[in-house]
């Protein structure tokens, strides 16, 4: 039996590095060796829980991690005839019938190897050029997330736009609404690096929320407004919050002009008092995003042709057989940007 390492939950806030049977791929299916695979907060989630809740008694069942993976086809079902071996590609987590690659399904991208069941470009992979890096395209899922929030927003080029949270989602989403066309994008973090890296892949304005009054700052550099009882309030257009945390939700509220729009991408650590008669006064719209419902593989042409840019979204790549300390880094708060698993 063929046996592989692959990345699982373990002890709580710990990974397993543990040994499993390498998969055989049916006749619809490829086998793709991985050679990327990118930490997502979702990991990190897992991580702190102990894996995924099993039953109504609070037992937990250790998961395969890794949802982020690109790679390279080494395996070919019989009936598979879209895809070639020495294929590049990036996968759909949730494109397999055996459940969410990473996320509780039967298979996890943090391995030697994944089986992508069911192979077919356009629904459980893409294929990209050898001249994207395959660090860079692993990191085509979370910027599928990233265009879904922008594609939510509706930004136009006339729109002004704060993103709060310089972390990766919230710089995909900077590059995608200027890829996008929108005429002046300001990010909002706590970490200065971060802020350097906001201006770096094309933010036109940075402000540190932990030093500078938001809402000065946002009428600066975006103009008087006024909300719908004729209170000033700053001339932003669309807020998203790529940072789930409350603080995010009281500027915004604090901040929002009459009409404006909130886009709500990050999963909240904690619960809020919101202020809803300061959102009514604002007439503030709040928009959930979550995941990709079409947006897995439309981003991908534009990763290939952008993937310098989206490279510097990248802080920390550590080798798989490190992978302890790569999860080490993404646990720890403010310790590293995106950090990517690279494989031999």
């Amino acid at each position: 039996m063929a046996t592989m390492k692959s990345v699982t939950t373990g002890a709580q806030n710990h990974i397993d590095l543990v040994d499993v049977e390498r998969p055989v791929p049916g006749p619809k299916d490829v086998l793709m060796k991985i050679r990327a695979c990118g930490i997502c907060g979702t990991d990190t989630f897992f991580l702190h829980l102990g894996g995924m809740p099993a039953g109504a008694d609070g037992s937990m069942r250790s998961i395969p991690l890794g949802h982020e993976p690109a790679g390279e086809i080494v395996e070919v079902g019989a009936e598979v005839t879209e895809l070639k071996v020495g294929d590049r590609v990036v996968v759909n987590p949730q494109g397999v019938p055996s459940g969410i690659i990473g996320c509780g399904g039967e298979h996890g991208g943090m391995s030697e190897y994944l089986l992508l069941e069911d192979a077919e470009i356009g629904k459980t992979v893409a294929v990209f050029p050898d001249t994207v890096p395959y660090d860079v395209a692993s990191l085509n899922e979370p910027m599928a997330v990233a265009r879904h929030c922008v594609n939510r927003s509706e930004a136009k080029p006339t729109d002004k736009v704060v993103v709060f949270g310089a972390g990766p989602i919230g710089l995909g989403a900077t590059i995608w609404l200027k890829l996008r066309g929108v005429e002046h994008v300001v990010v909002a973090d706590v970490i200065p690096e971060r802020l350097e890296t906001a201006l770096a892949v094309g933010a036109d304005a940075v402000i540190n929320s932990a030093t500078e009054d938001v809402t000065a700052r946002l009428t600066e550099l975006h103009g008087q407004a006024a909300n719908a009882l004729g209170q000033p309030r700053a001339g932003t257009d669309i807020y998203i919050d790529a940072a789930g945390v409350a603080a995010v939700f009281n500027a915004t509220v604090d901040a929002a002009k009459w009409g404006a729009r909130l886009v709500m991408v990050a999963v909240q650590k904690k619960g809020a008092d919101i202020d809803l008669g300061g959102m009514l006064r604002s007439e503030l719209t709040l928009i959930a995003s979550q995941g990709y419902p079409t947006e897995i593989f439309e981003v991908t042409p534009e990763l290939v042709e952008h993937h310098e840019r989206f490279a510097k979204l990248i802080s920390h790549r550590v080798p798989f057989l490190d992978a302890e300390r790569a999860f080490e880094l993404a646990m720890t708060p403010g310790a590293a940007e995106k950090v990517v698993v690279t494989f031999e």
